[in-house]
């Protein structure tokens, strides 16, 4: 019976990585087209993309190094091998309608390497509002004017509530007796909140960084500041990540950046750019999973949960 639900397990996966496969080459194949039928001047400098890719690898290690301290402060312990396998592969999730099939896919991955059932979805749950709170605060610094302020303080609001509601201990203790996981479960702590809140605001800085590194790269006329990059980038993240009709935030995202960086490079420029990072994030978003299975060890070696 084991070896059966092993094979039913793999063909799971295999069926999943196939409908992921197929959508992101069709993203890939779309935003490539819509790429080379631009008409607009551009001076290609491989080196800054190349640094710009290197940088969002970057973000993604800085990411799941979030996560893990989110579960550290559950006493749920994942070596970072096995943290950057489960988090990058679930990434690829958001490829397919719906939105939730990222998140469950890093409850079931995480509860299969050993991480309570509780614990597994409530980090899921504290790393989306982690994430929209430390981007809507990066818009409001970076671009005031980008977005309404009564958005971004509501983004915030809720995200700072769900954190504060996992960490209060008579909240906590409630939702765990919904899920009959009263004698484990724990409220957060606010350290473990406070370095996953850090964690998470950096990475949106390097991913700022490096769309600027990719404006750069592609040559482009005009001038973008570093820190209108990031709070544009960030904007055009979170507002993609939220329009729960679109896999991975496609079309919603590109609407934004280029409506925001229109008057700093032109339509053209605008338009390069942000068909540009879509290309660029889904080949790393491709790319990192299948580096991270290559080079970590097998779960059994790689995972360290203590109670």
């Amino acid at each position: 019976m084991p070896t059966v639900r092993k094979w039913l397990w793999w063909a799971l996966q295999l069926a999943v990585a196939s409908v992921v496969a197929r959508m992101v080459w069709g993203a890939i194949v779309k935003n490539w087209g819509e790429f080379r039928s631009l008409h607009v001047s551009l001076a290609p400098r491989p080196g800054w993309i190349a640094l710009s890719a290197l940088v969002v690898f970057l973000t993604y290690a800085i990411q799941v190094e979030s996560w893990r301290r989110v579960l550290a402060g559950w006493a749920q312990h994942l070596s970072y091998g096995r943290a950057a396998r489960i988090w990058l592969v679930v990434n690829l999730g958001r490829y397919i309608p719906g939105k939730v099939w990222s998140v469950a896919g890093l409850v079931v991955l995480a509860q299969r390497a050993g991480v309570e059932t509780w614990a597994a979805g409530a980090s899921a749950l504290a790393m989306q509002a982690l994430g929209i709170g430390t981007a809507a605060a990066l818009v409001a610094a970076a671009t005031p004017g980008a977005a309404s302020p009564l958005r971004l303080a509501a983004a915030a609001l809720v995200s700072i509530a769900t954190i504060g509601f996992l960490a209060w201990d008579r909240a906590a203790r409630t939702v765990a007796r919904l899920v009959g996981s009263v004698a484990q479960f724990r409220p957060l702590p606010l350290a473990a909140v406070a370095e996953s809140a850090g964690l998470s605001l950096l990475s949106w800085v390097t991913y700022g960084v490096a769309f600027w590194l990719l404006a750069r790269g592609l040559g482009l006329p005009g001038a973008l500041p570093v820190a209108r990059a990031a709070g544009v980038f960030a904007l055009g993240y979170i507002l993609g990540l939220l329009a729960l009709f679109a896999p991975g935030g496609v079309g919603v995202r590109e609407v934004v950046l280029i409506g925001l960086l229109t008057p700093a490079l032109g339509g053209g420029g605008a338009v390069a750019l942000s068909v540009a990072s879509r290309i660029l994030l889904t080949v790393t978003e491709v790319v990192a999973p299948l580096c991270a299975l290559l080079v970590t060890r097998d779960v059994k070696e790689d995972v360290s949960v203590r109670t």
